[in-house]
Protein backbone atom coordinates (compact mmCIF):
# COMPACT_ATOMS: atom_id res chain seq x y z
CA UNK A 1 0.00 0.00 0.00
CA UNK A 2 1.61 4.04 -0.85
CA UNK A 3 2.29 5.56 1.84
CA UNK A 4 0.06 8.89 1.20
CA UNK A 5 1.42 12.63 2.90
CA UNK A 6 -0.43 15.37 3.21
CA UNK A 7 0.60 19.12 3.54
CA UNK A 8 -2.01 21.60 3.99
CA UNK A 9 -5.04 20.65 1.33
CA UNK A 10 -2.10 19.54 -0.77
CA UNK A 11 -1.64 15.25 -0.93
CA UNK A 12 0.33 13.07 -3.36
CA UNK A 13 1.42 9.37 -3.04
CA UNK A 14 5.34 8.55 -2.49
CA UNK A 15 5.27 6.77 -6.06
CA UNK A 16 3.72 9.98 -7.75
CA UNK A 17 6.73 11.70 -6.13
CA UNK A 18 8.90 9.86 -7.51
CA UNK A 19 8.02 10.21 -11.41
CA UNK A 20 8.16 13.71 -10.97
CA UNK A 21 11.80 12.84 -11.25
CA UNK A 22 10.83 12.80 -14.76
CA UNK A 23 13.28 14.51 -17.64
CA UNK A 24 9.99 16.04 -19.18
CA UNK A 25 8.87 19.01 -17.25
CA UNK A 26 4.91 18.33 -18.64
CA UNK A 27 5.13 15.31 -17.27
CA UNK A 28 6.68 16.48 -13.85
CA UNK A 29 3.42 18.80 -13.78
CA UNK A 30 0.73 16.18 -14.21
CA UNK A 31 1.94 14.25 -11.65
CA UNK A 32 1.99 17.22 -9.11
CA UNK A 33 -1.84 16.68 -7.36
CA UNK A 34 -3.67 19.45 -5.41
CA UNK A 35 -6.94 18.60 -3.80
CA UNK A 36 -9.56 20.84 -2.81
CA UNK A 37 -10.81 21.63 1.00
CA UNK A 38 -13.63 19.08 -0.09
CA UNK A 39 -12.26 16.68 -2.88
CA UNK A 40 -12.33 19.44 -5.25
CA UNK A 41 -9.76 18.67 -8.29
CA UNK A 42 -8.64 21.97 -7.78
CA UNK A 43 -7.11 23.66 -4.67
CA UNK A 44 -9.34 25.74 -2.19
CA UNK A 45 -8.46 29.29 -2.32
CA UNK A 46 -7.51 30.58 0.64
CA UNK A 47 -7.86 34.61 0.38
CA UNK A 48 -6.61 35.83 3.41
CA UNK A 49 -3.91 38.11 4.57
CA UNK A 50 -3.03 37.06 7.89
CA UNK A 51 -3.98 33.72 10.02
CA UNK A 52 -4.74 32.34 13.68
CA UNK A 53 -2.63 30.40 15.84
CA UNK A 54 -4.43 28.61 18.70
CA UNK A 55 -1.81 29.37 21.12
CA UNK A 56 0.64 32.30 21.66
CA UNK A 57 3.99 30.02 21.39
CA UNK A 58 3.39 28.70 17.14
CA UNK A 59 2.92 32.19 16.63
CA UNK A 60 6.63 32.79 17.70
CA UNK A 61 8.12 29.77 16.07
CA UNK A 62 6.86 31.06 12.97
CA UNK A 63 8.98 34.20 13.49
CA UNK A 64 11.79 32.46 13.87
CA UNK A 65 11.17 28.86 11.21
CA UNK A 66 9.07 28.03 8.04
CA UNK A 67 6.52 25.44 9.97
CA UNK A 68 5.10 23.01 7.32
CA UNK A 69 1.00 23.26 6.80
CA UNK A 70 1.22 26.61 8.75
CA UNK A 71 0.88 30.08 7.79
CA UNK A 72 1.58 33.28 8.80
CA UNK A 73 1.48 36.48 7.37
CA UNK A 74 0.49 36.58 3.45
CA UNK A 75 3.38 38.53 2.53
CA UNK A 76 5.76 35.82 3.74
CA UNK A 77 3.64 32.63 2.50
CA UNK A 78 -0.04 31.60 1.62
CA UNK A 79 -1.47 28.38 0.57
CA UNK A 80 -2.09 29.39 -3.15
CA UNK A 81 1.02 30.89 -3.71
CA UNK A 82 2.76 27.90 -2.37
CA UNK A 83 0.65 25.53 -4.62
CA UNK A 84 1.70 27.63 -7.75
CA UNK A 85 5.62 27.71 -6.50
CA UNK A 86 5.60 24.02 -6.13
CA UNK A 87 4.22 23.52 -9.60
CA UNK A 88 6.76 25.89 -11.35
CA UNK A 89 9.68 24.02 -8.92
CA UNK A 90 8.33 20.87 -10.44
CA UNK A 91 7.78 22.36 -13.88
CA UNK A 92 11.67 23.48 -13.44
CA UNK A 93 12.50 20.82 -11.95
CA UNK A 94 14.61 22.69 -8.91
CA UNK A 95 13.61 22.00 -5.01
CA UNK A 96 11.65 25.20 -4.35
CA UNK A 97 10.08 28.19 -6.14
CA UNK A 98 8.35 31.36 -4.80
CA UNK A 99 6.10 33.35 -6.53
CA UNK A 100 5.76 37.22 -7.14
CA UNK A 101 4.35 40.02 -8.18
CA UNK A 102 5.90 40.58 -11.78
CA UNK A 103 8.88 39.38 -13.27
CA UNK A 104 10.93 42.15 -12.59
CA UNK A 105 10.42 41.91 -8.88
CA UNK A 106 11.53 38.28 -9.32
CA UNK A 107 14.88 39.70 -11.24
CA UNK A 108 15.58 42.54 -8.76
CA UNK A 109 14.54 40.13 -5.77
CA UNK A 110 16.68 37.72 -6.47
CA UNK A 111 19.56 39.89 -7.81
CA UNK A 112 19.34 41.95 -4.37
CA UNK A 113 19.33 38.46 -2.41
CA UNK A 114 22.92 37.26 -4.27
CA UNK A 115 24.60 40.94 -4.23
CA UNK A 116 25.91 43.50 -1.78
CA UNK A 117 27.26 46.95 -2.08
CA UNK A 118 30.79 46.19 -4.11
CA UNK A 119 29.32 42.91 -5.73
CA UNK A 120 29.61 42.62 -9.67
CA UNK A 121 27.08 41.14 -12.25
CA UNK A 122 28.13 40.11 -15.67
CA UNK A 123 25.01 39.93 -17.91
CA UNK A 124 24.43 39.57 -21.53
CA UNK A 125 24.62 42.74 -23.62
CA UNK A 126 21.05 41.87 -25.05
CA UNK A 127 18.34 41.14 -22.29
CA UNK A 128 15.05 42.46 -21.88
CA UNK A 129 14.86 46.33 -21.08
CA UNK A 130 13.72 46.77 -17.99
CA UNK A 131 16.48 43.74 -16.99
CA UNK A 132 18.69 46.60 -18.75
CA UNK A 133 17.42 49.52 -16.93
CA UNK A 134 17.51 47.64 -13.80
CA UNK A 135 20.87 46.54 -14.00
CA UNK A 136 22.56 49.79 -15.86
CA UNK A 137 20.99 52.78 -14.17
CA UNK A 138 19.34 51.44 -10.35
CA UNK A 139 21.49 48.89 -8.90
CA UNK A 140 24.38 51.29 -9.20
CA UNK A 141 22.65 53.50 -6.79
CA UNK A 142 23.11 50.79 -3.72
CA UNK A 143 26.53 50.26 -5.09
CA UNK A 144 26.07 47.05 -7.13
CA UNK A 145 27.67 47.43 -10.55
CA UNK A 146 26.82 45.09 -14.09
CA UNK A 147 29.49 43.87 -16.85
CA UNK A 148 27.63 43.40 -20.11
CA UNK A 149 28.94 41.13 -22.13
CA UNK A 150 28.23 38.86 -25.23
CA UNK A 151 26.69 36.12 -23.44
CA UNK A 152 27.52 33.85 -26.71
CA UNK A 153 31.52 34.70 -26.14
CA UNK A 154 32.84 32.34 -23.70
CA UNK A 155 36.15 34.49 -23.38
CA UNK A 156 34.33 37.55 -22.84
CA UNK A 157 32.51 35.77 -19.59
CA UNK A 158 35.70 35.04 -18.48
CA UNK A 159 37.86 37.98 -18.70
CA UNK A 160 35.01 39.80 -17.16
CA UNK A 161 35.07 38.14 -13.99
CA UNK A 162 37.00 39.51 -11.36
CA UNK A 163 37.47 39.51 -7.02
CA UNK A 164 34.00 41.37 -7.14
CA UNK A 165 31.82 39.09 -8.98
CA UNK A 166 29.15 37.36 -7.88
CA UNK A 167 26.27 36.57 -10.21
CA UNK A 168 26.29 35.89 -14.31
CA UNK A 169 23.16 36.47 -15.13
CA UNK A 170 21.40 35.38 -18.69
CA UNK A 171 18.40 34.87 -20.84
CA UNK A 172 17.81 31.71 -22.26
CA UNK A 173 16.30 32.96 -25.47
CA UNK A 174 17.87 36.86 -25.50
CA UNK A 175 14.94 39.53 -25.79
CA UNK A 176 14.38 40.70 -28.66
CA UNK A 177 17.11 38.91 -30.74
CA UNK A 178 16.73 35.41 -30.29
CA UNK A 179 20.54 35.17 -29.15
CA UNK A 180 20.88 31.62 -27.28
CA UNK A 181 22.84 31.54 -23.89
CA UNK A 182 25.28 27.71 -23.85
CA UNK A 183 23.91 26.90 -20.14
CA UNK A 184 26.12 24.19 -19.24
CA UNK A 185 29.37 26.08 -20.57
CA UNK A 186 28.06 28.98 -18.26
CA UNK A 187 27.71 26.79 -15.90
CA UNK A 188 30.75 25.06 -15.63
CA UNK A 189 32.00 28.80 -15.84
CA UNK A 190 30.10 30.56 -12.86
CA UNK A 191 31.36 27.43 -10.43
CA UNK A 192 34.54 27.14 -11.18
CA UNK A 193 34.73 30.78 -10.21
CA UNK A 194 32.19 30.26 -7.24
CA UNK A 195 29.50 32.55 -8.60
CA UNK A 196 25.62 31.74 -9.38
CA UNK A 197 24.10 31.47 -12.97
CA UNK A 198 20.92 33.05 -12.92
CA UNK A 199 18.90 32.47 -16.07
CA UNK A 200 15.48 34.38 -17.12
CA UNK A 201 13.80 31.51 -18.73
CA UNK A 202 10.34 33.48 -19.89
CA UNK A 203 11.33 32.94 -23.55
CA UNK A 204 11.33 29.23 -22.96
CA UNK A 205 9.03 27.64 -20.61
CA UNK A 206 8.86 23.85 -21.28
CA UNK A 207 11.08 23.56 -24.35
CA UNK A 208 14.30 24.28 -21.93
CA UNK A 209 15.60 23.43 -18.46
CA UNK A 210 17.96 26.18 -17.23
CA UNK A 211 18.41 23.60 -14.12
CA UNK A 212 18.71 20.76 -15.14
CA UNK A 213 21.96 22.18 -17.17
CA UNK A 214 23.33 23.62 -14.57
CA UNK A 215 21.74 26.84 -13.81
CA UNK A 216 21.61 27.62 -10.01
CA UNK A 217 18.72 29.71 -10.02
CA UNK A 218 15.46 30.52 -12.67
CA UNK A 219 13.75 33.54 -12.99
CA UNK A 220 10.27 33.81 -15.04
CA UNK A 221 7.93 36.65 -15.64
CA UNK A 222 4.45 34.30 -15.42
CA UNK A 223 2.59 37.28 -17.21
CA UNK A 224 3.56 35.79 -20.32
CA UNK A 225 3.73 32.02 -21.90
CA UNK A 226 2.84 30.31 -18.55
CA UNK A 227 -0.28 32.43 -17.59
CA UNK A 228 -0.97 32.69 -21.62
CA UNK A 229 -4.21 35.06 -21.40
CA UNK A 230 -2.52 38.39 -20.47
CA UNK A 231 -4.65 39.24 -17.40
CA UNK A 232 -2.19 38.82 -14.77
CA UNK A 233 0.91 40.11 -14.00
CA UNK A 234 3.27 37.64 -12.23
CA UNK A 235 6.64 36.31 -11.73
CA UNK A 236 8.75 33.66 -9.95
CA UNK A 237 12.00 32.43 -8.84
CA UNK A 238 13.07 28.97 -8.97
CA UNK A 239 15.68 27.61 -6.97
CA UNK A 240 17.20 25.38 -3.81
CA UNK A 241 15.53 25.57 -0.90
CA UNK A 242 18.01 27.18 1.14
CA UNK A 243 18.18 30.23 -1.57
CA UNK A 244 14.38 30.56 -1.31
CA UNK A 245 13.87 30.47 2.40
CA UNK A 246 16.82 33.13 2.58
CA UNK A 247 14.22 34.83 0.45
CA UNK A 248 11.53 35.13 2.95
CA UNK A 249 13.92 35.80 6.45
CA UNK A 250 12.38 38.10 8.54
CA UNK A 251 15.82 39.95 9.16
CA UNK A 252 17.74 39.89 6.10
CA UNK A 253 15.03 37.98 3.23
CA UNK A 254 14.90 40.17 -0.03
CA UNK A 255 11.15 39.24 -0.63
CA UNK A 256 10.21 39.31 3.07
CA UNK A 257 11.35 43.13 2.92
CA UNK A 258 10.80 44.30 -0.47
CA UNK A 259 7.15 42.81 -0.27
CA UNK A 260 6.77 41.69 -3.95
CA UNK A 261 3.82 39.39 -2.68
CA UNK A 262 1.19 37.82 -5.41
CA UNK A 263 -2.48 37.92 -5.10
CA UNK A 264 -4.26 34.58 -4.22
CA UNK A 265 -6.51 34.83 -6.76
CA UNK A 266 -4.07 35.55 -9.49
CA UNK A 267 -2.49 32.26 -8.19
CA UNK A 268 -5.23 30.28 -8.43
CA UNK A 269 -6.08 31.61 -12.01
CA UNK A 270 -2.21 31.50 -13.17
CA UNK A 271 -1.81 27.97 -11.87
CA UNK A 272 -4.89 26.62 -13.67
CA UNK A 273 -3.04 28.02 -17.08
CA UNK A 274 -0.38 26.28 -16.58
CA UNK A 275 -1.34 23.25 -16.68
CA UNK A 276 -2.46 23.72 -20.16
CA UNK A 277 1.50 25.21 -20.99
CA UNK A 278 2.74 22.31 -22.55
CA UNK A 279 -0.28 22.48 -25.11
CA UNK A 280 0.18 25.65 -25.55
CA UNK A 281 4.01 25.76 -26.48
CA UNK A 282 3.65 22.91 -29.29
CA UNK A 283 1.15 25.06 -30.83
CA UNK A 284 2.74 28.59 -30.39
CA UNK A 285 6.03 26.62 -31.66
CA UNK A 286 4.27 24.90 -34.64
CA UNK A 287 2.54 28.31 -35.59
CA UNK A 288 5.68 30.04 -35.61
CA UNK A 289 7.61 27.38 -37.49
CA UNK A 290 5.20 28.29 -40.32
CA UNK A 291 4.99 32.10 -40.39
CA UNK A 292 9.15 31.74 -39.81
CA UNK A 293 9.65 29.23 -42.72
CA UNK A 294 7.07 31.04 -45.15
CA UNK A 295 8.89 34.69 -44.33
CA UNK A 296 12.24 33.32 -45.18
CA UNK A 297 10.89 31.85 -48.37
CA UNK A 298 10.02 35.46 -49.51
CA UNK A 299 13.47 36.60 -49.09
CA UNK A 300 12.47 38.70 -45.94
CA UNK A 301 14.97 38.93 -42.84
CA UNK A 302 14.20 36.22 -40.53
CA UNK A 303 15.41 35.56 -37.03
CA UNK A 304 14.20 32.13 -35.85
CA UNK A 305 15.38 29.40 -33.71
CA UNK A 306 14.07 27.03 -36.03
CA UNK A 307 15.67 27.81 -39.15
CA UNK A 308 18.95 26.65 -40.19
CA UNK A 309 19.89 29.66 -41.00
CA UNK A 310 20.08 30.74 -37.46
CA UNK A 311 23.99 30.88 -35.90
CA UNK A 312 22.84 29.23 -33.19
CA UNK A 313 19.96 26.78 -34.78
CA UNK A 314 22.23 23.55 -33.50
CA UNK A 315 23.42 24.42 -29.88
CA UNK A 316 19.25 25.76 -29.17
CA UNK A 317 18.31 22.23 -30.51
CA UNK A 318 20.70 20.71 -27.95
CA UNK A 319 19.20 22.67 -25.19
CA UNK A 320 15.97 21.83 -26.00
CA UNK A 321 13.39 19.09 -24.08
CA UNK A 322 12.19 17.13 -27.05
CA UNK A 323 8.46 17.31 -28.43
CA UNK A 324 7.75 21.29 -27.79
CA UNK A 325 9.41 22.84 -30.33
CA UNK A 326 11.69 25.80 -30.92
CA UNK A 327 9.24 28.31 -29.52
CA UNK A 328 6.50 31.30 -30.10
CA UNK A 329 9.32 34.25 -30.93
CA UNK A 330 9.76 35.23 -34.65
CA UNK A 331 11.61 38.29 -35.42
CA UNK A 332 11.53 39.82 -39.21
CA UNK A 333 13.34 43.11 -40.38
CA UNK A 334 11.32 45.55 -42.52
CA UNK A 335 14.31 47.65 -42.96
CA UNK A 336 13.17 51.34 -41.59
CA UNK A 337 11.02 51.98 -38.91
CA UNK A 338 8.22 53.54 -41.20
CA UNK A 339 8.02 49.94 -42.86
CA UNK A 340 8.23 48.52 -39.45
CA UNK A 341 5.00 50.75 -38.47
CA UNK A 342 3.01 50.49 -41.63
CA UNK A 343 3.64 46.48 -41.46
CA UNK A 344 2.24 46.83 -38.07
CA UNK A 345 -1.01 48.72 -38.50
CA UNK A 346 -2.23 46.83 -41.30
CA UNK A 347 -1.51 43.82 -39.37
CA UNK A 348 -4.03 44.81 -36.69
CA UNK A 349 -6.82 46.21 -39.11
CA UNK A 350 -6.04 43.02 -40.76
CA UNK A 351 -7.24 41.08 -37.92
CA UNK A 352 -3.77 39.27 -37.61
CA UNK A 353 -3.60 40.17 -34.10
CA UNK A 354 -2.11 43.28 -31.58
CA UNK A 355 -0.27 45.74 -31.82
CA UNK A 356 1.17 45.59 -27.69
CA UNK A 357 4.04 44.76 -26.21
CA UNK A 358 4.50 41.21 -23.88
CA UNK A 359 3.81 37.99 -25.73
CA UNK A 360 2.47 34.54 -24.97
CA UNK A 361 -1.19 35.59 -25.47
CA UNK A 362 -3.53 33.18 -27.68
CA UNK A 363 -3.64 36.21 -30.08
CA UNK A 364 -0.45 37.07 -32.29
CA UNK A 365 1.02 39.97 -30.66
CA UNK A 366 3.36 42.69 -32.44
CA UNK A 367 6.03 45.42 -31.56
CA UNK A 368 9.07 47.46 -32.50
CA UNK A 369 11.15 46.38 -30.11
CA UNK A 370 13.62 49.19 -30.45
CA UNK A 371 10.96 51.88 -29.65
CA UNK A 372 9.37 49.78 -26.94
CA UNK A 373 10.25 46.74 -24.85
CA UNK A 374 14.15 47.66 -25.33
CA UNK A 375 14.17 51.63 -25.54
CA UNK A 376 15.56 51.45 -22.36
CA UNK A 377 18.99 50.76 -24.14
CA UNK A 378 20.86 53.79 -25.47
CA UNK A 379 20.38 53.92 -29.05
CA UNK A 380 24.05 53.58 -30.03
CA UNK A 381 24.57 50.18 -28.12
CA UNK A 382 21.27 48.98 -29.98
CA UNK A 383 22.73 49.42 -33.24
CA UNK A 384 25.55 47.89 -32.06
CA UNK A 385 23.75 44.75 -31.32
CA UNK A 386 21.68 44.45 -34.58
CA UNK A 387 18.53 46.18 -32.91
CA UNK A 388 18.00 48.09 -35.37
CA UNK A 389 14.95 50.22 -36.07
CA UNK A 390 13.06 48.20 -39.06
CA UNK A 391 12.44 44.97 -36.54
CA UNK A 392 9.44 43.81 -35.63
CA UNK A 393 9.05 40.88 -32.69
CA UNK A 394 6.38 38.79 -33.35
CA UNK A 395 4.95 36.56 -30.58
CA UNK A 396 3.10 33.77 -32.88
CA UNK A 397 -0.30 32.99 -31.08
CA UNK A 398 -2.58 29.69 -30.85
CA UNK A 399 -4.32 30.49 -34.59
CA UNK A 400 -5.97 27.14 -35.37
CA UNK A 401 -5.35 28.23 -39.31
CA UNK A 402 -1.96 29.91 -39.56
CA UNK A 403 -2.02 29.43 -43.55
CA UNK A 404 -5.08 31.89 -43.43
CA UNK A 405 -2.86 34.29 -41.01
CA UNK A 406 0.03 34.12 -43.18
CA UNK A 407 -2.36 35.45 -45.97
CA UNK A 408 -3.37 38.18 -44.67
CA UNK A 409 0.08 38.74 -43.33
CA UNK A 410 1.21 38.65 -47.22
CA UNK A 411 -1.54 41.01 -47.81
CA UNK A 412 0.21 43.76 -45.49
CA UNK A 413 3.48 43.08 -47.08
CA UNK A 414 2.18 44.07 -50.33
CA UNK A 415 0.65 47.19 -48.99
CA UNK A 416 4.15 48.49 -47.19
CA UNK A 417 6.23 50.99 -48.96
CA UNK A 418 9.89 49.50 -48.13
Amino acid sequence: MLALFSVGKESFTSKQHMTMQSQDPAMRLQDLQYFGEFGGVNPSIEDSATYTFLNASKMEEMFEQELAGCYLYSRHWNPMNRYLSDALAAMEGTEAAQVTASGMAAISTALMQLCSHGDEIICGRMVYGGTYALLKNFLPRFGIITRFVDITNPDKIRQAINPRTKVIYCETVSNPLLEVADIPTLAQIAHANGLQLVVDNTFAPMLVSPARLGADIVIHSLTKYINGTSDTVAGAICGSKAFIGSLTDVNFGASMLLGPVMDSLRSASVLKNLRSLHVRMKQHSANASYLAQSFANMGIRTIYLGLHTHPQHQLFTRLLNPGYGYGGMVVIDMGTKQAAYELMEAMQEEKVGYLAVSLGFFRTLFSSPGSSTSSEIPEAERLQMGLTDGLVRISVGLDNDIEDIFQRITRCLEAVVI
